[in-house]
This record gives C-alpha cells, sequence and structure tokens, in this order.
C-alpha cells in the first residue's frame, strides 16, 4: 500500500469521534492554522477581531465562552489497529480582557495530531473551511480533502460516518435514522456548501446491502476556487484603501491563475481598490461558470479592468513600461 495512501486512511484526529458546533469548528480551524513547526511551545494567542474578518462573521462574547467551555470539558476519541485513546484538547484557556485574544494552552498529547491535520491541509484549506456555515460541510471537508488526489473516498461504513459527525451516539440514539433526513439535513447540504466555497467539486454515493444503505463514498474533484482567504502569506499593511488583505491576495492568485504576471502590470492591478474588487467579482463569476465561454480569460479581465482594449488591441503603454 501506498504510504501517503495510508496516513491518509489513519488520519487519526480527522477521522476521531467528536461533534464540534459552526463556532467550535471554526475556532478548532483557526488554532491550527495558527501551528508553528517546530515550536513545542503549547500556548496560542487567537485575535478574534482576525478570525472574524476571515469567516466575514461576527463573535458574541458569551457564546465564545460557552463554547469554549464546551471544547474543554470534551474528549476526543482516536482509535486505530494498536490502541484506543481519550484526549483532551486545552489544559487551560484564557480570555485577555479588552484586548479580543483568546489563548489556548493546549495539551502535549493533542500536539502530535493537530500538527499531522495541519499538514494534511494547506492554508487555503483551513480558510475554505472557516468559510464553511455547516457543521456536517466542515467534518464532510476535512474527510474529502484527505482524498483529493485520489478522486475519491475510501467506503465509510455509513454507522462509523454517522458517529465520526456526531449523528449517532454510543446509546444508538439516530439524529438521521431515515436516510432521507440523512440527504436533506446533512449530505446535501454539506455537498452543496463544500462545492459553493471550497477548491473541492464532491458528490457521495449511498450504498446498498440488500435492502439496508450500508456504506458511504465520496467522489472528490479539484475545481477553481472563487474566494480564499490565505494565512500568512503577504505582509499585512499592503492592501489598498477599503481592501482587506485577503481580498488582495485572492486578486493576486486570479492574476497568477491567468498568467498575468507582468511585474508591473500586477503592481498596478494590486494597488488599486477598484482593480481588486473586480477581480474578486471575476473569480466568483469564473466558478459559477459565467465566464466558460470566453476565447481567453486573461484578456476578458484586463478588459473588464480596463487595461486592454475590447477589441483585442495592446495594453496601454502606461502599463506595460518597465
Amino acid at each position: 500500500m501506498n504510504k501517503e495512501l495510508e496516513i491518509r486512511q489513519h488520519n487519526a484526529l480527522t477521522n476521531a469521534r467528536y461533534e464540534y458546533s459552526e463556532l467550535q469548528l471554526d475556532l478548532f480551524f483557526f488554532i491550527i492554522s495558527k501551528l508553528r513547526k517546530g515550536d513545542k511551545d503549547t500556548v496560542y494567542q487567537l485575535d478574534i477581531t482576525e478570525l472574524s474578518s476571515l469567516t466575514g462573521k461576527r463573535y458574541n462574547g458569551a457564546y465564545l465562552h460557552k463554547a469554549t467551555a464546551d471544547m474543554g470539558a470534551r474528549m476526543l476519541e482516536v482509535e486505530d489497529a494498536n490502541e484506543y485513546q481519550q484526549i483532551w484538547m486545552f489544559q487551560r484557556i484564557r480570555y485577555l480582557k479588552g484586548q479580543g485574544i483568546i489563548e489556548f494552552d493546549l495539551t502535549r498529547h493533542v500536539l502530535p495530531f493537530l500538527f499531522d491535520l495541519k499538514n494534511n491541509f494547506t492554508s487555503y484549506e483551513l480558510a475554505a473551511a472557516l468559510r464553511l456555515t455547516s457543521k456536517y460541510a466542515k467534518r464532510v471537508y476535512q474527510l474529502c480533502s484527505q482524498w483529493k488526489d485520489i478522486g475519491e473516498t475510501k467506503k465509510y461504513d455509513l454507522q462509523d460516518f454517522k458517529r465520526m459527525l456526531g449523528l449517532l451516539d454510543e446509546k444508538g440514539n439516530d439524529k438521521t435514522e431515515r436516510v432521507s433526513d440523512l440527504k436533506s439535513k446533512v449530505l446535501d447540504i454539506a455537498v452543496k456548501q463544500i462545492n459553493e466555497h471550497t477548491e473541492l467539486h464532491v458528490s457521495y454515493t449511498l450504498e446498498k446491502k440488500g435492502k439496508a444503505f450500508k456504506n458511504i463514498v465520496f467522489t472528490v474533484k479539484p475545481q477553481a476556487l472563487a474566494e480564499t482567504i490565505p494565512f500568512d502569506l503577504v505582509p499585512a499593511g499592503t492592501a489598498p484603501a477599503g481592501m482587506q488583505q485577503h481580498q488582495v491576495e485572492n486578486a493576486g492568485r486570479l492574476l497568477a491563475q491567468l498568467s498575468i504576471t507582468t511585474p508591473a502590470l500586477v503592481a498596478t492591478i494590486l494597488a488599486s481598490a477598484a482593480h481588486v474588487a473586480a477581480c474578486n467579482k471575476f473569480a466568483h463569476d469564473l466558478k459559477t461558470g459565467k465566464h466558460a465561454k470566453a476565447h481567453s480569460l486573461s484578456g476578458l479581465l484586463l478588459t473588464i479592468l480596463g487595461l486592454k482594449k475590447p477589441t483585442n488591441g495592446p495594453l496601454f503603454d502606461a502599463v506595460t513600461k518597465k
């Protein structure tokens, strides 16, 4: 068996049995994004204002207190062929009043699993996960991300899959006993959000054994990402007035995707708030298929930006001069 495939199948924390709310998963992913390779320190500070700017959501203090209290009390069940573990994530959670900072002191036992998960997610994928609003979409996205270079997940036993998502507890209580409920309340919503907001396009198949559904498998394909919020890729403070840093980074990625790489031209586009906004809109339109029939996407974008004549004329000299 391919070693990478084996690691992917046994990504213990991704496949662990735990149930987090949407807010708790936002905090969980944000913590992962802050992990520093080679750093043995267990303390990480999260700026809630930064998280809010990444997700577009507002976070109420009382809800944060409850969310972190529940996270601290909840264990992660991790199991492989050799052992079963019960792990708690935090030694302490501290709120710095008036600063909007939450300080998480992680347990040393959970760190290897968190770093393993970070290594299986690029910063773009973590950012996409933050954009998902369904807690089930976030979990399905985690699972599918492990298999994106294969094109299809392994077959998950349906009961095990439900346990991983917190739909089935140890007493056998099933929140989605009817398959129609599983589809409408969990799977269809998750697939729709993942396909709209991430770099993956997924679908699922429920397989029967006899008259009962036994397994679930997801197909996973890459797609153009219309909106992403990369972490720590460009120095802060370089965005034009009225723009946030992640919007500039999104625009820069689109330009690279369309092979618009002339330094002076890229600098001109990214220095303009209007151009950055137009690039982000273009990326969204591209993902939704609006420009599917365009002969030259780069030419179309430059025309929209007013940097190229509609009749395929040359770029303005003022733009292309070095």
